[in-house]
């Protein structure tokens, strides 16, 4: 009789959490405020509204929406906040920042989303490599969020992983 190989990972009680689950894959657009500057530092309020009430905006329904200015021009917060009037309810995600603002607010939204109750006194493995670029806050943030709730917390595959944290057992008196 031969012995039997048992695979120990696929029957251990450890969850992995691939955060390639979590990528929002809807197109990502930077909306750069320059381009509404006259020569490139002032804005005026009448041509901005003008354009802003004239303006298609359902070219930005679903769609991951980055505000920013690439010029050195001071852009007043009202004119940031009118763009929001308009792409809120149509696209997907607003924000004021670059890519790595919008990554952070899109993998936020994501990771929110986990069933934290079903993650509790677990150990849980966040796979480490992939597919698709995740940025290190994704890793920061969902080891904010797991922390408080999971019995182990490790970075890699279940058959390697790197150990970050181990919720202390608690003395019985």
């Amino acid at each position: 009789m031969e012995d039997e190989i048992i695979n120990r990972v696929a029957n251990s009680p450890i969850v992995t959490l691939n955060l390639e689950e979590f990528h929002h894959a809807g197109e990502r657009i930077m909306y750069d405020m320059a381009d509404h500057l006259e020569q490139g530092v002032l804005l005026r309020e009448k041509d901005f509204r003008s354009f802003v009430k004239a303006h298609d905006w359902e070219t930005y329904r679903n769609k991951n929406v980055a505000i920013t200015c690439s010029a050195d021009a001071i852009v007043p917060t009202w004119a940031y906040m009118l763009l929001t009037t308009q792409l809120e309810g149509v696209a997907h995600m607003v924000v004021m920042g670059d890519e790595e603002v919008l990554a952070y607010a899109l993998f936020t939204e994501a990771l929110r989303k986990i069933d934290l109750e079903k993650l509790k006194d677990r150990p849980v493995v966040v796979k480490g490599c992939g597919d698709l670029p995740i940025p290190d806050l994704a890793y920061v943030e969902v080891t904010r969020l797991l922390k408080p709730h999971v019995k182990a917390l490790m970075y890699g595959e279940p058959c390697s992983t790197v150990p970050l944290f181990k919720k202390p057992k608690t003395s019985k008196n």
